[in-house]
């Protein structure tokens, strides 16, 4: 009889999830990565961008789990 399932079943189910939770750490550390070159720039620099002080402050404080 065949298998007329209308679920996905894996042959290696941890695979999936694995792989989520890589893209989330990768994401986490990338964010954390960017938020720390930002507090390193240069007042110059943030004119050129349009940024102020304040707004670096505010997305440099953010936990890196925020977006």
């Amino acid at each position: 009889m065949a298998d007329l399932s209308l679920h996905y079943s894996s042959k290696a189910p941890l695979a999936g999830t694995l792989t989520a939770f890589n893209q989330i750490f990768a994401t986490w550390r990338r964010r954390a990565k960017e938020r720390r070159e930002l507090s390193t720039l240069d007042a110059r620099t943030l004119r050129d961008l349009g940024l102020s002080a304040s707004d670096i402050n505010f997305e440099v404080n953010k936990p890196f789990w925020r977006s």
